[in-house]
């Protein structure tokens, strides 16, 4: 075969929560995928049929591999693809701003092995104008020309970690080229494998509209954190609030309280939009006050738990504290942004000692300590002077936790819940009538 013909449809850069499921939807619709990640380790761990997220299964991983997919740290590969998807991570940097070291170093792996024809998407989570003005430039090292050469496009990724609902295949995927054509291949790329997929007029708006997703949630949860904290001192029940204003049919989407914000995608993402708005010398005030106000709830939280404690007679210095729950959301094992480590610390800077509990999390540490995890979560609850609830868990159903726990602080409203088969929207139980349980 001829050196310079594709023997590869597809090559992932990235084999996290979200090229690894990427790369499974692909094999599914026939492609031949190859994942391409720089830790030996996933690589090791996938090519032995393991897997290292939640959404796939080792038997997942073993249908991939009988589909022909295979997982390398050789970046020759990209050499033989008709297609590549860079799935890579964009943290922050040390000063809060964005960190595209990772989107960097893919493009450069890329234009040393580019050939002409293939066409490139980032799915990784940034500001508008990176694929055109950061990863653009870095391609055409390679003295190729894109949008005449090789093809360009933008696609946010939408995975929704421990959904059962909602993954690749069925969920809308926005596509932006850098030109029309572009664009057209790469909406034809993803066509073979999701349901439906969104033209967008270009990159740049690709790219805004996942950060428009994301910061719509983190300004919405912002909203009811704050009212959060003065319903408590006013005496209104916000949970039955909530409940009441989630029966309008039209015009009101239902958001709840919390410990903070996790995950990578709020407590990350509006600050990659901050950052361009601050370029053009504008704060973006929304952004900036939803932040402050998420990641003062940790704090929220500590002030709940002395109260709760003084209460009670106790003080937090002398108390043993039960935590539940450590990953950011219910029901999986990511721990990326989890409110629980801020939480943690502050009740470990005021001396109380900790334990955790967690059915997805085999050790934890925080500020470099690990923290005992209780096996045993009935002996725990009773054992503990203080819980508080920080996850919501499948394990932690309500009649466990009031029959078990001396005192209680519910950051989740699992004891508002009627049951697993009750919409949460709008259905909530009254409120929780024994001394010492209460609900953030």
């Amino acid at each position: 075969m001829d050196a310079a013909t594709p023997t590869t449809d597809l090559v992932v850069i990235g084999l996290g929560y979200v090229g690894l499921p990427l790369a499974q939807e692909a094999v599914r619709a026939g492609m031949a995928v190859t994942g391409l990640d720089v830790s030996p380790a996933v690589v090791e761990g996938l090519n032995s049929g393991a897997s290292h997220v939640d959404d796939l299964s080792p038997g997942d991983v073993a249908e991939m591999l009988d589909g022909g997919f295979t997982a390398t740290a050789d970046p020759e590969v990209l050499g033989r693809a008709s297609t590549i998807v860079v799935c890579v991570p964009t943290p922050l940097s040390e000063e809060g701003g964005p960190d595209l070291g990772a989107v960097s170093a893919a493009g450069r792996m890329i234009a040393e092995r580019l050939r002409p024809g293939t066409l490139v998407v980032l799915e990784s989570t940034t500001y508008p104008g990176t694929t055109e003005e950061v990863l653009r430039p870095l391609l055409e090292e390679s003295g190729l020309v894109a949008g005449a050469d090789f093809h360009l496009a933008f696609s946010p990724e939408r995975i929704d970690p421990g959904n059962p609902a909602f993954g690749v295949a069925n969920t809308p995927k926005v596509v932006g080229g850098m030109t029309e054509r572009c664009g057209e291949l790469a909406a034809r790329f993803y066509g073979r494998f999701v349901s439906e997929v969104v033209r967008a007029r270009g990159t740049r708006e690709a790219e805004m509209a996942k950060l428009l997703e994301n910061t719509y949630r983190h300004v919405n949860i912002a909203l009811v954190n704050e009212m959060a904290v003065f319903c408590q001192e006013l005496g209104v029940d916000l949970w039955d609030s909530i409940a009441c204003a989630a029966t309008k049919p039209f015009g009101f989407q239902a958001f709840y309280p919390g410990p903070g914000v996790g995950g990578h995608c709020i407590p990350i993402d509006p600050n990659y939009l901050s950052y361009k708005v601050k370029t053009l010398g504008y704060p973006f005030r929304f952004v900036e006050l939803a932040q402050e106000i998420n990641s003062r709830m940790p704090g929220y939280v500590l002030q709940r738990s002395q109260e709760l404690l003084n209460d009670a007679g106790l003080a937090l210095s002398r108390s043993r504290v039960l935590l539940l729950g450590v990953t950011y959301k219910a029901g999986i094992a990511d721990q990326r942004e989890s409110p629980a480590r801020p939480v943690a610390r502050k009740l470990a800077e005021k001396g109380a000692t900790l334990t955790y509990h967690d059915p997805y999390v085999e050790e934890w540490s925080v500020g470099g300590r690990d923290v005992p995890r209780a096996l045993d979560l009935e002996e725990a609850l009773r054992e503990a002077d203080l819980t508080v609830l920080l996850t919501d868990h499948p394990d932690y159903r309500p009649k466990l936790l009031t029959e078990h726990a001396r005192l209680l602080l519910d950051t989740r409203g699992v004891l508002r819940r009627l049951g697993p088969d009750v919409p949460e929207q709008g259905r909530t139980t009254a409120p929780i009538e024994r001394e010492g349980v209460q609900v953030l």
